[in-house]
């Protein structure tokens, strides 16, 4: 989706992938398949690039540093984006900013977990300050007697993602606290070297098991203050940390209506993917202007409502086959596969729907998604 978006530009997109399949290797056509935690892999192929940039954020710190140290630009620098690494450092610089944060502590084994819970209450939440992605590295704690579960995990020596390791040395549990929040929020800005920075529509997105499901843009039922509020929040934190590209802050609602931040990532995120059709500008397109400083584009929506629905895999083999009846049903609907295997709770595209009426808009894209899915009553 980077790709797409660079073609209009006219910027050349080259490609350090996992593997010679990946979604992105299937369209780009200067690929190196390599090892992005191999220094001398990512050395050799960053210095025929003129800036370097992610898709997600588990490059090691020190060879990002070592390739800035060769002279290529990298943005996000990796000063800011160990804030989107490691969950710890990111906790003690947003309470430094005094950015709203739960309670929480690094907990150095089960005993100090199980006094965090006595002090602010069952169940408590447990990280790892790395590596976790996609509801992987975080267990509810129900009581002190599941409090040994998430350090015999972190024991465990290495895990992957798409085929990258990831190394456990100097991975940390954190606590926090359990917040009974309303709904979880997505606020999407992008900020340049030069300082120009833009924030997108607030997001309600929905997750289960830890995979983002669907997100509605705008937020329903926030003010304009509970909107502006997260935007300036957004906007502040990638100032701070002097982020440069796009930077989505994953919010947690409270009943009261405040939120608190519960994740950082920097890079085109899932609960953005909506902008791809749902934005004058995507949030791909921004993130690459912002990586090579253009000016950034107006981020703002071009229906009153936009619904975007993954596609996780389920029964239904034959993706394209099946957009046949999803066209003929919706011509208006937006459909992004990413060429990937089918395999169950996989995300293997995306189908976003625009409209004036947000109950309606909801429906389509709900259908589309789950005939993409298999289920044919959807």
């Amino acid at each position: 989706m980077m790709h797409q978006a660079s073609i209009g530009l006219g910027i050349t997109i080259r490609l350090l992938a996992e593997g010679p399949d990946v979604s992105a290797a299937q369209v780009v056509h200067d690929v190196t398949v390599g090892d992005y935690a191999h220094l001398d892999t990512v050395l050799a192929f960053a210095k025929d690039c003129d800036v370097i940039t992610f898709d997600h954020e588990h490059v090691p710190t020190a060879i990002l540093e070592a390739v800035e140290a060769a002279g290529v630009a990298v943005r996000p620098g990796p000063k800011a984006l160990v804030h989107a690494q490691d969950k710890a450092v990111m906790r003690a610089r947003l309470t430094a900013m005094d950015a709203p944060c739960p309670a929480h502590e690094v907990v150095a084994d089960a005993d100090a977990l199980r006094a965090f819970g006595e002090r602010t209450g069952w169940p408590v939440i447990a990280k790892t300050s790395r590596g976790g992605y996609d509801g992987k590295g975080v267990w509810k704690i129900d009581s002190p007697d599941q409090a040994d579960i998430p350090f015999e995990e972190l024991a465990r020596p290495t895990s992957t993602v798409d085929g990258g390791t990831i190394s456990r040395e100097g991975v940390q549990i954190i606590a926090e606290e359990f917040i009974d929040f309303r709904r979880e929020l997505s606020a999407l800005v992008v900020r340049s070297p030069s300082g120009q920075a833009v924030a997108y529509p607030i997001s309600e997105s929905t997750q289960r098991g830890g995979i983002c499901v669907e997100t509605i843009t705008p937020a329903p039922g926030l003010t304009d203050d509970q909107a502006l509020e997260a935007q300036h929040l957004a906007l502040r934190i990638a100032q701070e940390l002097e982020v440069v590209g796009l930077l989505a802050v994953e919010l947690m609602q409270r009943r009261d209506g405040h939120v608190v931040v519960n994740e950082l990532a920097m890079r085109p995120h899932n609960t953005g993917h909506w902008t791809i059709d749902g934005a004058h500008t995507s949030q791909f397109e921004n993130h690459l202007r912002a990586v090579l400083d253009l000016p950034l584009g107006e981020p703002g929506l071009r229906a009153p409502h936009v619904v975007m629905t993954n596609v996780l895999g389920g029964s239904e083999d034959d993706l394209t086959g099946a957009l046949q009846h999803c066209f003929a049903r919706d011509r208006e609907l937006r459909v992004h596969l990413y060429g990937k295997s089918v395999k169950p709770g996989r995300k293997v595209g995306h189908v976003t729907c625009l409209g004036r009426d947000l109950d309606q808009t909801l429906r389509r894209a709900r259908h589309a998604a789950g005939y993409l899915m298999g289920d044919p009553d959807a």
